[in-house]
C-alpha cells in the first residue's frame, strides 16, 4: 500500500529504476553498479520507496564478491544505505530490514547485523532465519544455536528454513548432539521433512562421520534431487569412501540425472583419480566452470601432481586464492620453497592476502634450515595481517621454530598465548624433545598438568621420547602406569614410545611386553623392537620381527633395514648384511643413507674384511661421510690394523679435525699395541684442538621428597623428573 502513495507524474520514472535494479539483480557481475543506479535516481528527483530498497539492498547481497567481504569501502557503502532507509522513514519495514540485515552477513559485518536485528520494531521468522544463517555462514556456530535458543523462548515459531540454516553449524564433533537434538526438533515440531531438509540433515551426519545416518535419511527420500545425490557423493566422497563414492555416483547416472558442477566437486573431494575425473569433466562441457577447474587444480596439487595443477591454473579465466595456496601448499609440502616465494609474490600482485591455513601449510614446509629467513619473513605476515591470532598458526611457529632449536623464539610465542590449548602444549613439549632439551619438556609438563590440561596420546608419547633421551626408566614407568590407569590409546604413538624408552633404559623385555600386548603393530612399533633387538644383540629376534612384519602385510621401509643392518653389524654377519642391502636397494628400491652405508662397512670391518670394506667405499653412490671413516676406524682398533687406522685417521683429521670420536678411537688404537708415547700424543693433539675428552655421566632419578631435600645441589634435571612423578 505505501510504496503505491504518492504516485503521479514519477510512476513511470520509479518503475524503470526498479527495473533497472531487478536487471542487475540477476544479471550484473559488478556490486557497484546497483549503487550507480540509486544515485542516478537521487539525482533524477525520484523519490525512493520501500521497494526500492528492497531490491538496492538484495541486488548488492547476491553480488558481493568474497574480496568485497568485510572491506572497508564495503561497510561505508551499506552504513549509508542504511542512513538513507532511517532518513526516510522505510526501517519500519521488516522485509527491507531483513534484507539489509542479510547484506551485513555477507559482508561479514556480524556485529552491525546483530544491532541491528535488535533495533527492528518488530521480527518475523524471516529476520530470525536471516541472522542464525548469517551466523552459521560466517563461522559463529555457538551464537546461531544460542539465538535458535532465544528464537524459542520469544515465543516465534522455527520452519524448515530454520533447521536448513542451522544444520550446517553442527556438522562438527563438538556440536553432533546439538544437530541430533535440532534434528529431533524438527520431527516433534511436525515440519515438513522435505528433500531440502534432509539433504542439509544428511550432510551435517556425514560431517560429523556418522554415515549411517546419511544413508537411513537418504534411503527416506522418495523422490531424490541431485542435490540429494550430490549430498551422498559428498558424504561418502568427506569420509574417504572413494569406491562408495563412485559407485553412488553411477547409481545417480542409472537414475537418469545428469551431473553438474556440484556433482563433479563431491567426486573431487573423494580424492578421487584426478586424470579419471579430468577427462569426464571434460566429456561433459564443464571445462570452463571455474569453481569445477579450481576443484580439479587443489586435487592435482594435493596428490603432488604439481606441474599439471599449474597448467590447469593459467587455464582457468579468473585468478583465485584457492587455486594459487593449493599450488603454494604443494611446493611447501615438496620443500620447494622458491616457488612458494614466487606463488607468494603473484598474490600480492594480486592483491589477494593469505588465509591462516595457506600460512600455516607454508609454515610446515620450512623444513631446511637455510629457509628459517623466509619463515621468519612468513611470520611477520602473519603478525601484520592478523593471522596469528589463530591457534592453528601458533602452533605451526612453535613447530618450525623448536624445528631449528630456536626455542627461545618458540617458547616466546607460547607464553604470548593468553588461552594455551592441549595441541600448542604438545607443539612446544614435542619441540623440546626435538631439540634435546627434554629436561624444558618435562617441566613444560608439569606446568601443563598444574594448568588443569589432561594429557593425551601425542603428549605421553613426547614426554616418553625425553625419558629414553635421558634414560629416566622410573619415570617411564610412572607414565606407563598413568596410561593403563587413564585407558590411553596403546596403538602406534604411545605403543612405540614405551617400546622404544624401555628399551634405550635397558629393559628388553619390558619393551618385549608392551609390544606384545599391541593388538595390531604398526611399521613404526615393529621398528622400535627390531631396533631394540639390534641394540641388545639378538639378532635372530631382530630378523623374526622383520619376518613377522612383512607376513602381516606391511612394507619395510628404510628405518626397518637400519635395524636389522645394525644387528648384522653387531653380530658379525657379513653374509647376512649383504643380503638385507640387496633386498633394500633392489626389491624394495629404497635408495641407502649413509647410516645404512656405515652399517655395512662396520659389519665388514668387524668381520676383518678391511679390503672389502674400502671396496664398498668406493662404489658408494654418496660421498662417505666422517661416520662411515669412523665405522672403518673402529674395526681397525678391534683387529689392532694400525697402518690402515693411521691412514683413516689422516683423512678425517681433513674431514672433521674437532670430532672427539676420531683421537679417542686412535687412542685406544695405539694404546691396544702398547705405543703409549702415540697415546699421549694423540691426547695433546686433542686437547690443543679444545677436544678435552668425554666425561662419564650418572644419572640419579629422585622418587621422594626425603630424597629431593638431601639433593638440593643437583641438575634442575632431576629436579624436573621428580616435580612430573608428583604431578603424575
Amino acid at each position: 500500500m505505501n510504496a503505491c502513495t504518492g504516485w503521479s507524474s514519477k510512476t513511470r520514472g520509479i518503475s524503470f529504476f526498479h527495473s533497472l535494479l531487478a536487471l542487475y539483480y540477476h544479471g550484473s557481475q559488478n556490486a557497484k553498479w546497483p549503487l550507480v543506479i540509486f544515485r542516478q535516481l537521487l539525482e533524477a528527483n525520484v523519490n525512493p520507496n520501500d521497494l526500492t530498497f528492497s531490491l538496492l539492498v538484495k541486488a548488492i547481497a547476491s553480488l558481493l564478491s568474497s574480496d568485497a567481504h568485510s572491506s572497508v569501502a564495503t561497510e561505508f557503502q551499506v552504513s549509508q544505505i542504511q542512513t538513507q532507509l532511517v532518513r526516510r522513514g522505510v526501517n519500519r519495514f521488516v522485509y527491507v530490514n531483513t534484507a539489509l540485515l542479510d547484506l551485513y552477513m555477507k559482508v561479514g559485518l556480524t556485529t552491525n547485523a546483530r544491532q541491528l536485528f535488535e533495533d527492528m520494531p518488530c521480527r518475523d521468522v524471516v529476520s530470525w532465519n536471516a541472522l542464525i544463517y548469517g551466523y552459521s555462514r560466517n563461522g559463529h556456530g555457538y551464537d546461531a544455536l544460542a539465538l535458535f535458543v532465544h528464537m524459542l523462548r520469544d515465543g516465534s515459531r522455527p520452519d524448515h528454513a530454520t533447521i536448513v540454516g542451522l544444520a550446517p553449524t553442527c556438522g562438527c564433533f563438538e556440536l553432533i548432539l546439538q544437530g541430533r537434538s535440532l534434528h529431533g526438533f524438527g520431527i516433534k515440531a511436525g515440519l515438513g521433512f522435505d528433500c531440502q531438509l534432509k539433504n542439509a540433515l544428511s550432510s551435517m551426519y556425514a560431517k560429523c562421520e556418522d554415515l549411517e545416518a546419511s544413508e537411513l535419511l537418504f534411503e527416506e527420500t522418495s523422490e531424490r534431487s541431485l542435490v540429494s545425490w550430490n549430498s551422498m557423493v559428498g558424504a561418502y566422497g568427506q569420509n574417504g569412501f572413494l569406491e562408495k563414492a563412485m559407485i553412488c555416483f553411477k547409481e545417480m547416472l542409472n537414475e537418469g540425472l545428469q551431473p553438474g558442477p556440484v556433482t563433479m566437486m563431491c567426486l573431487l573431494s573423494a580424492n578421487a583419480v584426478p586424470e579419471t575425473i579430468h577427462c569426464y569433466i571434460i566429456k561433459c562441457g564443464m571445462i570452463n566452470h571455474a569453481s569445477v577447474i579450481t576443484s580439479l587444480v587443489c586435487l592435482y596439487a594435493r596428490q603432488g601432481l604439481t606441474h599439471i595443477a599449474e597448467l590447469l591454473y593459467k587455464h582457468l579465466p579468473t585468478n583465485n586464492l584457492i587455486s594459487l595456496t593449493a599450488i603454494m601448499s604443494s611446493y611447501a609440502e615438496k620443500g620447494d620453497i622458491k616457488s612458494v616465494v614466487e606463488y607468494f609474490i603473484q598474490t600480492q600482485q594480486l592483491d589477494m592476502k593469505l588465509d591462516a591455513v595457506a600460512l600455516l601449510s607454508v609454515l610446515h614446509g620450512i623444513i631446511d634450515p637455510a629457509h628459517l629467513a623466509v619463515g621468519r619473513a612468513f611470520h611477520a605476515y602473519g603478525l601484520k595481517n592478523g593471522l596469528t591470532i589463530d591457534g592453528l598458526v601458533f602452533n605451526g611457529l612453535i613447530s618450525m621454530y623448536s624445528k631449528f632449536d630456536e626455542i627461545e623464539a618458540a617458547f616466546f610465542l607460547f607464553l604470548e598465548m593468553s588461552y594455551k590449548p592441549l595441541i600448542t602444549w604438545n607443539s612446544v613439549i614435542s619441540g623440546c624433545v626435538r631439540a634435546g632439551k627434554s629436561s624444558d619438556a618435562i617441566d613444560l609438563f608439569c606446568q601443563m598438568k598444574r594448568s588443569g590440561q589432561k594429557p593425551d596420546a601425542i603428549t605421553i608419547s613426547s614426554i616418553l621420547c625425553a625419558c629414553s633421551q635421558l634414560g629416566y626408566l622410573r619415570t617411564g614407568e610412572t607414565l606407563h602406569n598413568y596410561v593403563l590407569r587413564n585407558n590411553v590409546e596403546m596403538e602406534d604413538f604411545t605403543g612405540t614410545a614405551l617400546t622404544d624408552m624401555y628399551t634405550k633404559c635397558g629393559r628388553l623385555d619390558y619393551a618385549e611386553r608392551v609390544f606384545n600386548s599391541i593388538i595390531d603393530p604398526c611399521l613404526a612399533t615393529w621398528n622400535s623392537i627390531i631396533s631394540g633387538y639390534s641394540l641388545y644383540g639378538v639378532e635372530h629376534k631382530a630378523f623374526t620381527g622383520y619376518n613377522e612384519l612383512q607376513k602381516q602385510g606391511l612394507k619395510p621401509d628404510k628405518i626397518t633395514f637400519l635395524g636389522v643392518l645394525a644387528a648384522c653389524t653387531h653380530g658379525a654377519l657379513v653374509c647376512e648384511g649383504i643380503e638385507y642391502f640387496r633386498i633394500m636397494k633392489d626389491e624394495y628400491g629404497l635408495m641407502p643413507d649413509l647410516q645404512h652405508y656405515a652399517c655395512m662397512v662396520g659389519t665388514l670391518g668387524r668381520a676383518g674384511f678391511f679390503h672389502e670394506a674400502m671396496e664398498f667405499i668406493n662404489s658408494m653412490e654418496v660421498r662417505p661421510d666422517s661416520a662411515v671413516w669412523i665405522s672403518l676406524l673402529s674395526a681397525c682398533s678391534i683387529h689392532q690394523e694400525i697402518k690402515l687406522g693411521e691412514c683413516l685417521a689422516n683423512k678425517l683429521f681433513y674431514l672433521d679435525h674437532r670430532n672427539g670420536g676420531l683421537y679417542v678411537l686412535m687412542s685406544n688404537l695405539y694404546a691396544v699395541v702398547g705405543r703409549w708415547d702415540d697415546v699421549a700424543r694423540v691426547r695433546d693433539m686433542m686437547r690443543d684442538n679444545g677436544q678435552e675428552g668425554f666425561y662419564g655421566v650418572s644419572v640419579v632419578e629422585v622418587t621422594s621428597i626425603e630424597d629431593l631435600n638431601s639433593n638440593l645441589g643437583m641438575n634442575e634435571v632431576y629436579l624436573n623428573a621428580n616435580t612430573m612423578l608428583l604431578c603424575l
